[in-house]
């Protein structure tokens, strides 16, 4: 029997040329990724711009009134960017302590038994679609903000009654919504912390809830920031849920009034607009566009800076 040859230099040719594809096909990846944005980017641009410039940018963006059909027509969002500005910054507010708690005791508190049964129901809440929260959200919400809002309007002859479809009802189900996004990858950044961090803590004399909040916390904050951005995210970019308990009519955002956000302005008027009308719905879309982005840039730019004060 002859033996198999074995060559170093061979096997080097083999690995280089390996090397060499794994980084070019790498590197297409990579310029997919920034292709992909640049290419919605200049979409969104192309198709928003135009009606800025035929309406106006102030009579657009600063205008409190939306009547597309009217005479003249009207096309004011003034008061669908703030109910988008409000609605998300009050689910983020309820969504991410709950989540990031959830996901301490999840990742340190927790015993085995109980996480596993925890944490397959969070799992399943991210799998459901977004119109089952919806759906929820009208047979459930909806009613019990309105046995609420006879309570506290009773008697009012100005208070326009919504049926419970308001801005609370949208800020609780996009609350709810997000929490599968926050607790996962929360959980993940959480365990990611390396064990000896812990381990030397508790072995100065911290507590574990001290160990915890100030050494634990502080070294997940990379991951638990992602997990606020992609929740920020899904709240933003949500339509079908909100806009079955919403109510989806352009009011000031208080609470029991019946509002509509930037998406599901896009999504109640797209079908059957026209014209000038719908192309103020894609200027719309650029404004939810470039309010995701101004967002995702701000908390980079906080968590950053807080790193480097960390330093």
């Amino acid at each position: 029997m002859h033996e198999k040859s074995f060559s170093i230099v061979g096997n080097r040719k083999n690995k280089s040329m390996v090397e060499k594809g794994a980084e070019v096909i790498f590197t297409a990846c990579a310029c997919l990724a920034v292709l992909a944005v640049f290419s919605i980017t200049v979409y969104m641009i192309i198709s928003g711009t135009p009606a800025l410039f035929k309406v106006g940018i102030l009579d657009i963006l600063f205008g409190p009134i939306w009547k597309p059909t009217g005479n003249p027509p009207m096309f004011g969002i003034l008061y669908v960017i703030l109910t988008s500005i409000v609605g998300t910054f009050l689910a983020i507010l309820i969504g991410v302590p709950i989540g990031v708690f959830t996901a301490i005791f999840l990742a340190e508190v927790a015993p085995a038994k109980l996480a596993s049964i925890v944490r397959p129901a969070v799992e399943l809440l991210a799998g459901i679609p977004s119109v089952i929260y919806g759906l929820l959200g009208i047979l459930i919400l909806n009613p019990l903000m309105y046995k609420l809002e006879l309570k506290i309007f009773a008697g009012s002859t100005t208070h326009q009654f919504t049926g419970g479809a308001n801005l609370i009802s949208a800020v609780l189900v996009l609350a709810l919504m997000i929490l599968p996004t926050v607790i996962n990858i929360s959980e993940s950044a959480l365990r990611a912390v390396p064990k000896h961090y812990k381990s030397s803590s508790l072995a100065l004399g911290a507590t574990h809830i001290q160990t915890i909040f100030k050494v634990i916390l502080p070294a997940a904050k990379s991951g638990i920031v992602t997990a606020i951005v992609l929740g920020c995210g899904r709240a933003i970019g949500e339509a079908m849920a909100i806009s079955l308990v919403s109510g989806s009519s352009v009011n000031i955002p208080l609470p029991f009034n019946s509002v509509r956000f930037l998406t599901t302005a896009i999504v109640a008027e797209m079908s059957y607009s026209q014209g000038l009308h719908r192309e103020v719905l894609f200027t719309i879309g650029l404004v939810l566009f470039a309010f995701i982005m101004f967002i995702n840039v701000v908390l980079t730019r906080i968590f950053q800076r807080g790193g480097e004060g960390d330093e």
